[in-house]
């Protein structure tokens, strides 16, 4: 089946404005022809696509899972425009960098932003968007061209257009507040911490799925009584005496030093993690953000701390 990309843009506008002449409209053509376009595509397409009535149009079941569709190739359109607008200019040019929620304040204050300040002092006419979502979520968008690149922990290669380069290595520990120091200087092991309320990042992020794999593996349940948005969270609840949570030591030090929070002994050996650069290397370059890329791994360590 070969339908023009004329048709699918005058649909994508009628879906839009729900309207043949709302549609007319806005692409500077007749309505009549509006009319008789949308009627080709869906003789093409053997299906109905509108209901027509005399307020305009609405689209049928099939209508709306085509305008998903078309409205995702509309925009992806209207990025590579908005791009090679961008790069005309010199030094100029559009990043979206996501961010793990396992990836803490502290981190991002200590090994991302003095990448990002510096590439706003060499490129200072860049927009650059972040977001922040789960591991899974900015996988998804890095593969389906939303965002240009992430950094995120815990990553699992399972798409092989995705590359991945690791930025450092680290490995969690095991805290608790004052009201846990019976704890202190014992070696436990994960079946007697699973006595105590464990505060995780939510169901859904990398980070509590790796501790869900880690408990498994060890013939045992994984089941926070407490589960946050943030490795923030994370410490700001141990240290408030609701349970005990695993955390980098990176990220635990001030706590450990001023005495908020002390380490638990673990008998069995916590798994090393990553944080990772991920792109899609199968979509064109964009050069602004290949740029960032670059600056940022040029940064990258390997530690366990």
């Amino acid at each position: 089946m070969s339908i023009s990309y004329e048709y699918y843009k005058i649909f994508y506008y009628v879906g839009k404005y729900q309207s043949f002449s709302k549609a007319a409209k806005a692409l500077n053509n007749s309505q009549p022809n509006i009319t008789r376009t949308m009627n080709k595509l869906e003789s093409e397409l053997d299906c109905k696509l509108f209901i027509r009535s005399k307020k305009g149009v609405t689209l049928t079941s099939e209508g709306e899972n085509l305008f998903q569709h078309v409205q995702a190739a509309h925009k992806q359109l209207q990025m590579g425009e908005a791009e090679i607008s961008a790069l005309k200019k010199q030094h100029t040019g559009h990043i979206s960098i996501g961010f793990s929620i396992g990836i803490t304040e502290l981190l991002l204050h200590n090994r991302i932003l003095p990448v990002l300040h510096d590439y706003h002092l060499l490129y200072p006419q860049t927009h650059i968007r972040i977001i922040n979502n789960s591991t899974p979520s900015l996988v998804s968008d890095v593969y389906h061209g939303l965002i240009d690149i992430a950094v995120v922990t815990a990553f699992s290669n399972a798409n092989l257009n995705l590359h991945e380069e690791i930025l450092y290595s680290f490995q969690d520990i095991l805290i608790a507040g004052p009201s846990f120091s019976h704890l202190r200087d014992k070696v436990l092991t994960l079946a007697q911490i699973s006595q105590y309320p464990i505060i995780n990042l939510w169901h859904g992020t990398e980070t509590h799925e790796f501790y869900h794999n880690f408990f498994v593996l060890h013939g045992l349940p994984f089941e926070p009584k407490i589960e946050t948005a943030s490795t923030d969270q994370i410490l700001s609840f141990v240290s408030n005496d609701m349970g005990i949570g695993f955390i980098s030591p990176e990220y635990a030090g001030n706590a450990l030093k001023e005495g908020s929070v002390f380490q638990i002994n673990l008998a069995e050996n916590i798994p090393v993690r990553n944080v990772s650069l991920i792109h899609d290397i199968k979509r064109p370059v964009n050069i602004a953000a290949d740029i960032l890329e670059d600056m940022i791994c040029s940064t990258k360590v390997a530690e366990i701390d």
